[in-house]
């Protein structure tokens, strides 16, 4: 028990202050989640919309998300990570306002659309600015507490927005964008003067001295391996984000749980990465290499989706809650490390933009196919299918980061 707590507290000891005021800016904005997890079941029991019409619906946010990376890796690079993630913090408050009055496929696909544009420019600005201000020893942790602090933030915005469902769908949209803005509000108060760490140019010398991960500063669409390992991460992805699309749609269709239950087991994923991301980070990042991590998370995420079909009852899809949050604490943070360590200073806000593009991406398809395959074929099928997806996808990983030699780099 002593060994443990003592890795625990290891694992969080050495992050920077901006690490960690970056961290609460997150949990502040990420405890506002409220509309995006229920947004397919609203549509659903609130405006009536078919299956396919809520997948197309979904699938704009994606479409959106898409925009909204390669306009904030282009701008993160032109005008500064701040100003970029100031400006995506403010104007996604009028628009979660907004988006209560539209009622049809069409108004709501545009407004959820807009939305996207606007709220994905943050994400490579965000990525850049936890290198920016993390100790150069810490990066990989710095990632995994902003994740952390995100998926605290998703176990309150949920179980929050599943009782505030049950009273007005409405309140959803006026609850995040109230997070939206305190967030907006702390990060500039805390960051509108604050200056990077001193060492963090030294230490991206550092990594490209490695003679195995140098990488020449150019385009990331010209880095053939880091375009074939964004392109898995993206099916990685594309997979997984059906946690915020099929899987809600799963759990009220075939087991008729109320918008109250489904928070919770939303909820229940949030914690269970808030509470073993940062441990198991520090444990696997000593013991194992970036590739036996990538592989062994893919193919815990396919196992996840697996158990669906093995067993029947609320205990089961608690376990696979659990297996595919394992698969995320793994695979993800890794993404973002691989994407930092393969680009240089100057590029860093372009591979990191293709970072983005990758989830970005996987909110288009994930639920457009997804709702489809449902659809016409069933959940099981769904599930079936998409094991042997993540089975291929590691496969891939394990070949491509073998060449990219990823196991040396820390």
């Amino acid at each position: 028990m002593k060994e443990f707590l003592r890795l625990y507290l290891e694992a969080y000891r050495g992050l920077s202050t901006p690490a960690w005021m970056l961290a609460l800016v997150m949990l502040i904005n990420r405890s506002g989640a409220m509309v995006i997890p229920f947004l397919g079941i609203y549509m659903i029991n609130h405006l009536s919309f078919s299956l396919e019409d809520t997948g197309t619906v979904l699938s704009c946010f994606g479409v959106g998300a898409v925009a909204g990376s390669f306009a904030g890796g282009w701008l993160t690079d032109k005008v500064g990570h701040f100003k970029v993630q100031l400006f995506s913090l403010i104007f996604t408050v009028p628009m979660f306002f907004l988006l209560p009055e539209l009622n049809t496929v069409v108004k709501l696909a545009v407004g959820v659309f807009i939305l996207s544009v606007i709220s994905e420019t943050f994400r490579p600005a965000n990525s850049v600015s936890i290198a920016y201000y993390s100790k150069p020893d810490n990066i990989i942790r710095s990632f995994s507490l902003n994740r952390m602090a995100m998926n605290l933030g998703f176990s309150i915005g949920p179980a929050l927005g599943g009782f505030l469902a049950a009273i007005s769908y409405t309140f959803l949209f006026y609850g995040n964008a109230i997070a939206a803005f305190c967030s907006a509000i702390l990060f500039f108060i805390y960051f509108r003067n604050r200056k990077g760490n001193e060492q963090a140019e030294g230490a991206k010398a550092a990594v490209h001295e490695d003679p195995i991960s140098a990488v020449p500063a150019k385009s990331p669409y010209k880095d053939l391996l880091f375009m074939l390992f964004s392109l898995l991460c993206s099916i990685f992805t594309i997979c997984f984000l059906q946690l915020l699309s099929t899987l809600p749609l799963y759990y009220r269709e075939v087991y008729q749980m109320s918008e109250g239950n489904i928070g919770i087991i939303l909820a229940f994923s949030g914690m269970v990465v808030f509470l073993l991301e940062m441990l198991l980070v520090h444990i696997a990042e000593k013991r194992f290499t970036p590739r036996d991590i990538m592989v062994m998370g893919t193919l815990l995420c396919g196992f996840s989706f697996l158990i669906l079909n093995l067993a029947h009852g609320i205990w089961v899809l608690y376990m696979a809650m659990f297996v595919l949050c394992l698969a995320e604490i793994l695979a993800m943070p890794f993404m973002a490390t691989v994407t930092l360590q393969r680009s240089t200073l100057q590029t860093r806000g372009a591979y990191m933009g293709v970072n983005a593009l990758c989830t970005s991406a996987a909110h288009v398809f994930s639920p457009f196919l997804g709702t489809r395959i449902a659809a016409m074929y069933g959940f099981n099928t769904l599930w079936w299918g998409t094991a042997a997806v993540l089975l291929l996808t590691a496969i891939g990983f394990f070949c491509v980061m073998k060449r990219m030699k990823l196991n040396t780099i820390k």
